[in-house]
């Protein structure tokens, strides 16, 4: 028997080893990509990861008015106004939280009340002029009523701590009151939606303060710490890149601290919206009532305003004319001690408001004497440089407005620091900051 079978097919056999590599390859790619991607989305950062649960939590909480039937016997279809509070008020610090729902419970209260008073004005008129007096009398109402709040909700004081209070105010009193020409025991309604309300705040303000609470004030604090450091960071490097000795800078050369300003250029939202929210939470730690949150704002602006001076700098750098290196190598050692002096006095700053501490002037390193004998060495080689251009020949006039230009914004930036110094001052003053 010929045992050659021409033009078989050869079918291959799987080894079986190879394919549980292949599964496990598999298997970890899977995984890696999923670590990957939960990174992006920012579950590393473990208060993100606890304020998810927190919600989660209140929300359970909140289900149970559905899930339990004697709790749903006793407010029946209006548990949805309790969830839906804990949707909308539940925010990340216990400030917002505290801030929304005391603004929600407030406009809701007032809004029902007026809404419930307008209907059962209406019911009156009703008696006298019908049905199309009753309804004439409703929108009148919700004119008015709407009008108004909407232009005190525009007014900037107003607008920056209650504004989603008026929104709760007119949507509340809109519903109340056309409800009320549909609807009978209008008042009834409105108690049981408003104390389901209660229950979602309540759920939300336990969770929030006593399930590891974030601060607003904790973020205000830190956050205005930061920005001095920020600010050091970004003048240490740019002095640093001005007077390297080389003509040309490499391309494509970056720095993660050169552009540490930006981030305190565009803070002024965020400064401000902490602030507000930093004003509605209780005593806890180091923050007490009245405390003076203004400082920190007036602070954080004149931190933004050093910031574009550094901005300023960052352009001298940048700009296609330059002084030639000769010149910058004259006025590098008096700038670097400045650029020193000022670092230094920011990173103390930063410390004293971080451990909460008086800011001592005469323990200080920025000194009147120091900062007036660096200054006098700035003057000095900048009638150097006028002198030597003026004397040359050769000399181009133009070659100093960089050189020019760099030292008079380091200059700015140090009458500046002085702006600071004060404010930091008054701010442990109000503060009651210790002594060292």
């Amino acid at each position: 028997m010929n045992m050659c079978n021409h033009g078989a097919t050869v079918v291959p056999i799987r080894d079986e080893e190879s394919g549980s590599s292949i599964k496990t390859r598999e298997r970890f790619f899977v995984l890696s990509h999923f670590i990957c991607l939960v990174k992006e989305i920012g579950i590393e950062d473990h208060r993100k990861v606890v304020h998810s649960i927190k919600v989660g939590i209140a929300l359970v909480l909140v289900s149970l008015l559905y899930l339990l039937q004697p709790l749903y016997d006793r407010v029946g279809e209006n548990a949805m106004w309790a969830i839906m509070t804990v949707v909308v008020v539940f925010e990340f610090t216990a400030g917002a939280t505290l801030s929304k729902g005391l603004n929600r419970g407030l406009g809701t209260i007032l809004g029902g009340g007026l809404g419930c008073l307008a209907a059962l004005l209406a019911q009156i008129l009703a008696q006298k002029a019908g049905g199309t007096g009753r309804a004439i009398a409703i929108s009148i109402s919700v004119f008015i009523f709407g009008a108004a709040a909407t232009y005190y909700r525009l007014i900037p004081s107003i607008k920056k701590k209650f504004d989603y209070g008026f929104l709760i105010f007119i949507l509340t009193f809109n519903l109340v009151a056309v409800s009320g020409f549909r609807g009978e025991n209008i008042i009834k309604l409105a108690g049981k939606r408003l104390s389901t309300i209660a229950m979602g705040f309540l759920i939300c303000v336990f969770t929030s303060l006593f399930a590891f609470p974030v601060w607003a004030s904790d973020e205000l604090h830190h956050s205005l710490v930061s920005k001095f450091d920020k600010l050091a960071l970004s003048i240490e490097e740019c002095l640093k890149e001005y007077f390297q000795e080389t003509e040309e800078k490499p391309e494509g050369q970056a720095n993660t601290h050169l552009n540490s300003y930006k981030s305190v250029l565009h803070s002024k939202a965020a400064d401000e919206a902490l602030a507000n929210f930093a004003r509605w939470e209780p005593w806890h730690g180091k923050f007490g009532f009245s405390y003076p949150w203004n400082k920190y704002l007036r602070i954080g602006e004149l931190l933004r305003e050093l910031a574009a001076s550094v901005l300023t700098l960052r352009e001298c750098l940048q700009s296609h004319q330059q002084s030639p290196l000769c010149l910058r190598l004259i006025a590098k050692e008096p700038c670097e001690e400045m650029g020193t002096l000022i670092c230094s006095t920011l990173r103390e700053l930063s410390d004293d408001i971080f451990k909460m501490r008086k800011f001592r002037r005469q323990e200080s390193i920025f000194q009147s004497d120091t900062l007036q004998t660096t200054g006098q060495e700035l003057h000095s080689v900048m009638r150097t440089f006028v002198r030597g251009t003026l004397a040359s020949k050769n000399g181009d006039v133009g070659d100093l407005y960089p050189i020019a230009t760099f030292v008079f914004m380091l200059m700015e930036i140090v009458y500046k620091v002085e702006r600071l110094i004060k404010e930091v001052e008054e701010l442990g003053g109000s503060a009651g900051f210790r002594s060292q």
